[in-house]
């Protein structure tokens, strides 16, 4: 699947169903894992940025959100139908 992504732009925390691979082909964008307390979510280690030209491998199940730092066209590859869950 591809995506276009402008400068600013965020998607809120969530998990999707399969693993999901990210590859960048234009742009930067971060990438901030969260885990779940009875507080709440709690941000789980620092963000990874992915720059032009890198792979991000999210497990499925695993919460993250999506910041794009700059405009970014990304590629995303499912090993399952893609299927978004909000969390939070």
């Amino acid at each position: 699947m591809l995506e276009r992504w402008e400068a600013g732009s965020a998607e809120p925390p969530h998990s999707h169903p399969g693993d999901d691979m990210t590859i960048v082909i234009e742009g930067k964008m971060s990438i901030q894992f969260f885990t779940k307390s009875d507080s709440g979510l709690v941000e789980d280690g620092e963000p990874v940025v992915l720059n032009q030209g890198e792979t991000g491998y999210i497990k499925a199940g695993r919460i993250h959100d999506a910041k794009y730092l700059e405009e970014c066209k990304l590629v995303y590859v499912h090993d399952k139908a893609f299927g978004f869950n909000a969390e939070g």
